[in-house]
This record gives C-alpha cells, structure tokens and sequence, in this order.
C-alpha cells in the first residue's frame, strides 16, 4: 500500500516494448528498393546516355514514363525513403520512448543500428545509473533548529513511459522529492542528543540511520513516476547560518560543563575514599568539626590539583 502522500499515476502508464527492426534489414530493403526504381528508370529509357555508357549498359529510347512505370517509380521512392529514414543508431544507457499522434507506442532498449517506423516520434531518455548532489538546502530537526542539508543521491530512470509521461519533468520531480523528504525525515529527529534524559536518543548524526530512513521516504515518493532511488545519503549537514555561532558556543558551554560535573565527582569520590580510609585504620579520629574540616581542606586540594599542574611536580 503505497504512503501517504506518495504520488498516484494512470495505472494504464506501463512500459512495453516498441515495434523495431535490426538496422541491417532496412538496409537491405533500401538498397534493394532503390535497386528497383533503377532498373524501372533504366526500362523506360530515363537514364542519361552518360551513365548509361559508364556503366556498360545499353541505351534505350525514351517514349515517356507510362502509368505503370510511374506508379512502381514513385513505390520504390516512398519504400527507400521509408527505408532509410527509420535507421537510427540506439547508444547503450539510452532508450527511445515512441509516440504517434500522442500516444504510447512502446519503448526501444536494443542498441547499435535499429529501424523504427519514421512515422513515429522519439524522445530518447538516459536509462543509465546516475547520482546527483544537492546545493544545501534548508532543513530543520525536531527541535526546530535551522540546518543546511547537502544529499547525494544515486537514481534511474526503471520505467521509460511514465518518466515521460507521468511528470512534466521527471528530473525537477526528483529534486523537488529530495527537499520534500529531507523535510519529512530530518524533522523526526534532533540533531545532537539533549544531555538529559539518559539512553542513546537517536540523532541526525547517525549517517546510516538517517540515510535508510531517506532512501525509503524518497524512493516510495518517486516509484510511481518510474524512477527507481538506490541511495540517498546526507553528505553534510550543518546549522544554518544565522545561528551557527549561537549554536557553537551553546556546544561548547554544554561540554566544559560536563567537564566540570565529571571532575566534581571525581574529587567528591577521592575525598570520600581518603576519610573513609583514615577512620577505617585508626589513624584519625574525627568529630563532625573535624571531619566536616578535612573534607574541606580536600576538596580544596583536590580541585586545586585537577584544575592545574601542582608546582615542584
């Protein structure tokens, strides 16, 4: 079942194959129609004297085309032209999509010299493998912070009818789904972990995550027009720029604060470790004064320590 807000297309736009002919039979029938309006020439007396005597052939009188020579001439004529006129040379990684009066005729995936009808029009569409990297664009994550995404993403062209028929454009559509779905996905998430809360909250930062997630939204938005995504994958994703300094300091001041609850709790744990360790052996004995005295005394010296190196050290 397809998701909400995925694209829907007449299903009636499905890719078959096109009426074609190797290239060498038209070349043959051509050759051997042109042969013919030759010889029907050369019968009723048509061809120059000249030509006649190069090619060692004997002259006949003129006595003026009649209806029937007339009717085979003007034939090989429309079957040479028609012949002729439908060679086209089909590169590897490109199809032709054919139409006539505006309808769907089939597609052509054979490559080298190929025959198709002259009667019929071709839009030739890169079928190939190709990736596209996004100027950045806007974005924000669940917390409503302004970023600037840059996506690549590896796609093609899977059904030729409905790229070009489906959409106006099925490249614009790409790139319109890509913002579309970095919209969709990035807002879900944050993008660094809040330091409350405990647990490994799941974040921007994790590349692999986000890029599956965008794969999945992007390839469900853009299979109906007949493009088929393999990956796409943030490259860079950064704040926008009128807050990237406030975000930058906020970052900072969130890590030294860290800093300082880890070395506060490592100098609690230290003086609580030293005066356990002199009661427990006997060598003090401490009244609450005494003791509330030598926590202080301590912590003091500890802090002092872990703030910066002791002097004669």
């Amino acid at each position: 079942m397809p998701e909400a807000g995925s694209a829907q297309v007449e299903p009636r736009l499905v890719e078959r194959p096109g009426a074609v002919l190797p290239g060498w039979v038209a070349v043959l029938a051509g050759l051997a129609a042109l042969a013919a309006c030759a010889v029907v020439a050369w019968w009723s007396g048509a061809v120059p004297e000249g030509l006649l005597g190069l090619l060692g052939l004997p002259v006949r009188p003129y006595r003026g085309l009649a209806f029937g020579p007339a009717l085979l001439l003007a034939v090989g004529v429309l079957l040479v032209l028609f012949a002729f006129g439908g060679l086209t040379r089909s590169r590897v990684g490109t199809a032709w999509v054919l139409t006539l009066f505006g309808e769907y005729r089939g597609t052509v995936r054979r490559t080298g010299l190929v025959w198709v009808s002259p009667l019929l029009l071709r839009r030739r569409l890169d079928v190939r493998m190709r990736h596209w990297r996004s100027e950045p664009v806007a974005a924000v994550d669940a917390g409503g912070t302004g970023l600037r995404v840059v996506v690549l993403v590896v796609w093609r062209i899977r059904d030729t009818v409905r790229a070009a028929f489906a959409v106006a454009d099925h490249e614009t559509y790409l790139r319109e789904q890509v913002e579309a779905a970095l919209a969709r996905v990035l807002s879900r998430r944050p993008v660094d972990a809040p330091r409350s809360g405990g647990g490994e909250a799941p974040t921007l930062r994790d590349a692999d995550a986000v890029g599956e997630a965008l794969t999945r939204t992007l390839s469900a938005a853009c299979a109906p027009v007949g493009i088929e995504v393999f990956s796409a994958q943030p490259v860079h994703i950064e704040y926008a720029p009128e807050i990237a300094a406030a975000m930058r300091r906020r970052r900072i001041a969130a890590i030294e604060a860290d800093q300082r609850d880890a070395v506060l709790s490592g100098v609690v744990d230290a003086v609580d470790d030293v005066v356990h360790r002199l009661t427990a052996r006997g060598l003090v004995e401490l009244d609450d004064y005494d003791r509330k005295a030598l926590v202080k005394d301590l912590t003091v010296a500890f802090c002092a320590g872990r703030g910066g190196p002791v002097e004669g050290a």
